[in-house]
Formats: C-alpha cells, sequence, structure tokens
C-alpha cells in the first residue's frame, strides 16, 4: 500500500481505505512512502491564470495547466465583454485518492476538476460570487467550496456539475477543510471573527467559535495530521495566527506572527510535531513546535525565504520537505525540514497563491502542459517614501503580455489618508495611481499598469496627495 500527502488521515482510516484507495491526504504521518517522481506540486497563478506543475522527485517545472489568458493581455481583451476565459486562478484542493485537482477562479467564479494523471480539465462549474478556497470530501463524491461573497459553503455533486446545496455562515466564507475522519467541515472567515464547524452527513453548523483579533479575520486555515488542532491565518489587520482546539473548540493560543501572516501547515521530525506558517510581508516562514501539554505552541526558528510573499505551503508525505509559493516572486522554495533551511527555488508561472503536495500512485504525463506564464520578467523595488519618516514597502514589477504590472505594498503610513505612486527615470516622474492607506496604516496590494520596462523606469516613489 502507498500512502499519499494531503490531508490529515490517522493510520487507521488509511487502513481502513487501503482496500479503496491507494492514497490518503497530507499532510501525511511519519511514516509515509517517499516523495516520489509520480507526485506532483500544484501552484495556482493568479496573474498568469495557470496552474504550475512540479515534478517534486526531480524538483522540475513540468509546465503550466493555462486556464485562461494572463492578466491585462490586450491581444485577449481580458477586460472586454467578448472575453470568455477564466481570471483570477486562486484556490487549490485535492481527492484524497491523489487523482483529481480542484481550482477555484475568484472573479469569474468557477471551479475546476483537474484528472491529476493527464492535466486535463474533466468538469468546470460555476459558482455564486467570489468562491476562494475548497477540498474534496472525504469519499471523493462531494466538492466543497467557501464562497465569500454571498456567505455560503457551496456543496457540488462535481461528477454531475451541479451545486446540490448550500451551507449560510458569516461574513466571507474563505477555505473549507475536513476532520480526518471526514466527518467533520470546518470553515473560516475573512470578514468575521469566526470559525464554523459543520456536521457533514447533516451540512449543518454544530458550533461556531469566536476568533480573538484585533480585527478582521481569517484568510487560510489547516488541520494538524493528528486532527487535534486548526490554525488559522490573519493577514489583513492584528498580523496573527489563532490555534483552535478541535475536540473542545476553544482557542488555545493567539499568535504575533507577523504582517501578512498568510498559510499554515504541518510536519513531523524525530518525533517532534511542528507548524510552519508563511508572512508575508516579512519575506520569512516561521516555524513553531506544537505543544504536547495544551500550552502555547514554540517559535523556533525563522526561515528567511528565497524571494517575497512567501504564501501557500505544504509539505511532502514523508515530511522531509515544506514546498513554498513566493506570491512576489513568481517562485516556489524547496525546504528541508530537518535543516529547516531553503535548499532549491523554482521559477514558475505569475504570482502564485495557494500550493498544495498531491501523491500519486500511477505515473503522471505532460500531456496538455504549456508553458504559459513562464519564465516572465520579475523585479523587486524599494519603495521611497516622501514626508512620512520610517515608513517602507515593496513594487514589484511584473512583466505582461503588452504592459508591466506594478504592485504596491506599503507599511507605517498615516491611517486613511490618500497617496500618489510615481515611477521616475532621472528628474521625470508619472504618476501611476492614488491610493488610501487603511485604518492600520497600509496601503496592501494597489496596482498600476505602465510600460514600466520599456520606459527604463529606474525608481517607485510614494508622496501624500494634495489637493
Amino acid at each position: 500500500m502507498v500512502t499519499l500527502a494531503a490531508a490529515c488521515a490517522p493510520r487507521s482510516l488509511a487502513t481502513r481505505q487501503s482496500a479503496v484507495v491507494g492514497v490518503t491526504q497530507a499532510p501525511a504521518l511519519p511514516g509515509a512512502q517517499p516523495i516520489s517522481a509520480n507526485d506532483r506540486v500544484y501552484t495556482a497563478d493568479q496573474d498568469s491564470n495557470t496552474v504550475s506543475v512540479i515534478n517534486p522527485k526531480t524538483d522540475t517545472v513540468l509546465g503550466t495547466i493555462a486556464l485562461g489568458k494572463p492578466r491585462m493581455d490586450v491581444d485577449a481583451d481580458i477586460l472586454g465583454a467578448m472575453y470568455d476565459g477564466e481570471i483570477d486562478v486562486h484556490g487549490l484542493g485535492f481527492s484524497r485518492d491523489g487523482r483529481y485537482l480542484d481550482v477555484v477562479d475568484v472573479t469569474t467564479n468557477a471551479v475546476h476538476v483537474i484528472d491529476t494523471a493527464t492535466n486535463a480539465v474533466v468538469h468546470t462549474i460555476y459558482l455564486e460570487r467570489a468562491p476562494h478556497e475548497g477540498f474534496f470530501s472525504a469519499d471523493g463524491n462531494e466538492l466543497w467550496v467557501a464562497e465569500r461573497g454571498v456567505d455560503t459553503v457551496a456543496v457540488i455533486d462535481w461528477r454531475h456539475d451541479r451545486v446540490i446545496a448550500r451551507i449560510h455562515s458569516e461574513d466571507g466564507p474563505s477555505k473549507v477543510v475536513f476532520s480526518p475522519d471526514g466527518r467533520r467541515a470546518y470553515v473560516n472567515h475573512l470578514r468575521a471573527e469566526a470559525f464554523d464547524v459543520i456536521d457533514v452527513p447533516s451540512r449543518k453548523i454544530i458550533q461556531h467559535v469566536t476568533v480573538p483579533n484585533v480585527a478582521g479575520g481569517s484568510s487560510d486555515e489547516a488541520i494538524s495530521p493528528d486532527g487535534k488542532e486548526i490554525w488559522l491565518g490573519m493577514p489583513d489587520n492584528g498580523y496573527t495566527t489563532a490555534v483552535v482546539n478541535a475536540q473542545t473548540y476553544k482557542v488555545e493560543a493567539v499568535l504575533n506572527t507577523g504582517p501578512r501572516t498568510n498559510h499554515p501547515n504541518f510536519v513531523t521530525v524525530d518525533g517532534v510535531n511542528y507548524a510552519y506558517m508563511t508572512v508575508g510581508d516579512l519575506g520569512q516562514t516561521i516555524v513553531y513546535r506544537r505543544s504536547t501539554t495544551g500550552g502555547p505552541p514554540t517559535l523556533v526558528n525563522r526561515i528567511q525565504n528565497h524571494g517575497l510573499g512567501p504564501h501557500g505551503i505544504w509539505p511532502s508525505p514523508d515530511n522531509t520537505r515544506m514546498y513554498v509559493a513566493l506570491q512576489y516572486s513568481d517562485a516556489v522554495d524547496v525546504i528541508d525540514t530537518r535543516s529547516m533551511k531553503v535548499i532549491d527555488t523554482l521559477r514558475i508561472g505569475q504570482s502564485p497563491m495557494a500550493l498544495v503536495y498531491v501523491a500519486r500512485t500511477s505515473p503522471g504525463s505532460t500531456a496538455h502542459l504549456g508553458q504559459q506564464g513562464l519564465g516572465m520578467r520579475i523585479e523587486n523595488y524599494p519603495i521611497e517614501v516622501q514626508g512620512v519618516p520610517g515608513a517602507a514597502g515593496n513594487a514589484q514589477i511584473r512583466a505582461l503580455p503588452g504592459v508591466d504590472e506594478v504592485d504596491i505594498d506599503v507599511r507605517g503610513l498615516p491611517a486613511n489618508r490618500a497617496f500618489t505612486v510615481y515611477a521616475t527615470r532621472g528628474n521625470n516622474a508619472t504618476a501611476l495611481l492614488t491610493a488610501h492607506s487603511n485604518e492600520m496604516g497600509v496601503i496592501p496590494e494597489a496596482l498600476a499598469f505602465v510600460s514600466f520596462f520599456a520606459n527604463h523606469y529606474d525608481k517607485i516613489v510614494l508622496r501624500p496627495s494634495t489637493g
């Protein structure tokens, strides 16, 4: 029998399922099979509207699955009325047997099911507004997706392309994960300090947990392999991570993890249980030792990523590697979990968000793979903030077809103020956009589109707006 890496199944569940399937979800427990050439690491690439496909045995990028044209593609008229492709490829999940990958497009409200053997899209289901992340149920028959824009969880009979139920929740449901036995679904919320527990057979919310935070809610969540804890990342306000006991549904700890706290995940090394958390604006993946006594976890390491904007994260089934998507560097870091060091960095599609590792028992292929989004230029510029001592930020300049994207992220500003962003070359300055800081004094991910590289701009400047 082969075990897989992906959703946290204990050995007893793997034993019960062995007559039916050959894999169980990750993060896997210790003793799982080593990394195989059959396995795949996937990233959801929001700007190139692709899924990057990686062979983790050789750390080779095999190609990309194109679900739409790249962001702002002039030839495709991506913002025009005639465009019918997908926009903002963002969320990922998979079936426990490793046969299917689900991919969520936030802006075009779609979820795709991809056959992992052939890389072909075999089903597409259109949902309500702004779906974000979802996973297959334990038996593989249903796909549950959080619909942020309408405050529901869609339950999908994906083989027949139809939504069979909707579960109403709090404001901004963000992701759905399942307990190891598949009887509970856990839903976090982006715009509510809330965490819901759903009884899967009845599709009813049976527990509502208030999650303490400075403000705002949780964007991502993960359940530990032993099924004991759920970790919730809170990126926008408070910069914290909450640890929830999955038996008592009590919040055991709230950790100050840093600005743009993103995705959690888990490994066990030499009998010690660790939680990894990506922190986007620190460019770090931080590591905690999970408590064995019910106390708070202990911070043990800060791994400096080999790029900016660490986001999605997932371990290999044998717990020897952790893979981290770098949103602002169009890359994936490979971390050795024993040394807790980055040992490889792979260039992938543009603006990777979610990342998953899917272990498989049969050979994969390179069918239906292309090169869209690969090898495109990206540069990072420190932002010169004028008139605000102590403020700092970065701009990512990403080449897109026919135009360049400028992505602005600035912190340490006065709250609720207007600022203008300029691209400069020598004494010449071109205004790109005006953006407002939020109540935390942050401008997060403000976008402008300009021919930056062709015009040989060499600096990004931010100044308080006048008038």
